[in-house]
């Protein structure tokens, strides 16, 4: 297998960067990106993959720098996977920008970008499902049925066809990595599985696709599911142990923006993902909170 020169990073101010797309190799078809696959497995390579569904980020960078340095051969799949998705979602409407995201790939010596197309991955006819039945419980499981059935089949399958050594995701959706986790080891996958820190705006505000919907006014209210997971960490460290206490004052200071709801605001178990009633350090405090009609959802440890 040809690889390309790593050396070379990209800079997006640069007008020039656009040249650096013809060196990521741009792979559609489920047939070649296994053919690929087997022939650098064949050569001794160690492949390395990044789940994506576009429109990167710097939480994405973050993923492919790690991957680039884990693996010979890096493949970022960028797919919008409409299984994950429930009737009333977003996908229509999903943010997409192919030709950026191939720029900002080529600037992290991406080898292959893998951007199949619906129709391949789930032909007519389609009718096989993997699903995780006891981590999907709950949070985001309970808000968004079927949500993680889709999640787990499509990288499965991204698992299937790309065949890599290691992947890399984002602990910003923390339930989403436990759940593959889960599906890894239960299946018995030959995947080492790498889950990496969530990645923020200068305000605190975890990365992601999503925000670019929200307006100036929605983006400074949206800050208030980061101030009350800082402020459940802060009550904990004070000897506040009661989950339903804690709760109680997220809920009071996210209710002070007008444009706020919440979808729900829990403490789990990190490795299990059970409830938690009395609180303890390391906990996982967790939330999903709508912005209007937006839904961003942010985590961290207690």
């Amino acid at each position: 297998m040809e690889l390309l020169d790593h050396g070379n990073k990209s800079d997006l101010r640069n007008p020039d960067t656009a040249i650096l797309i013809q060196f990521v190799k741009t792979v559609t078809s489920i047939t070649e990106m296994g053919e690929i696959s087997r022939a650098g497995k064949a050569e001794g390579k160690r492949i390395a993959l990044v789940p994506t569904m576009g429109f990167l980020h710097e939480g994405h960078l973050s993923l492919i720098r790690a991957a680039r340095k884990a693996g010979d051969v890096l493949v970022v799949s960028i797919f919008v996977n409409p299984a994950q998705f429930g009737p009333a979602e977003d996908l229509d409407s999903y943010p997409r920008n192919l030709d950026r995201d191939l720029k900002l790939c080529a600037g992290e010596g991406t080898d292959i970008v893998f951007n199949p197309a619906g129709g391949d991955i789930y032909p007519e006819g389609y009718s096989t499902w993997v699903e995780e039945t006891d981590l999907s419980r709950g949070l985001c499981g309970a808000a968004r049925p079927g949500h993680f059935r889709g999640v787990t089949t499509v990288v499965l399958k991204l698992f299937n066809i790309v065949g890599p050594n290691i992947a890399f995701f984002g602990r910003k959706d923390y339930q989403q990595f436990k759940v593959i986790e889960k599906m890894v080891r239960d299946l018995d996958l030959p995947v080492e599985i790498v889950g990496l820190p969530t990645v923020r705006e200068p305000d605190g505000l975890a990365m992601s696709s999503r925000n670019s919907y929200l307006s100036n006014r929605e983006r400074k209210e949206a800050l208030c599911l980061r101030r009350a997971l800082l402020q459940a960490r802060e009550m904990l460290a004070a000897g506040e142990t009661s989950a339903a206490a804690v709760r109680r004052e997220m809920e009071k200071l996210i209710g002070r923006e007008p444009d706020a709801r919440i979808d729900y605001l829990e403490f789990r178990d990190p490795e299990t993902l059970k409830p938690r009633e009395t609180l303890r350090p390391g906990d996982l405090a967790a939330g999903a909170v709508f912005i209007n009609r937006i839904r961003l959802i942010d985590n961290l440890l207690l």
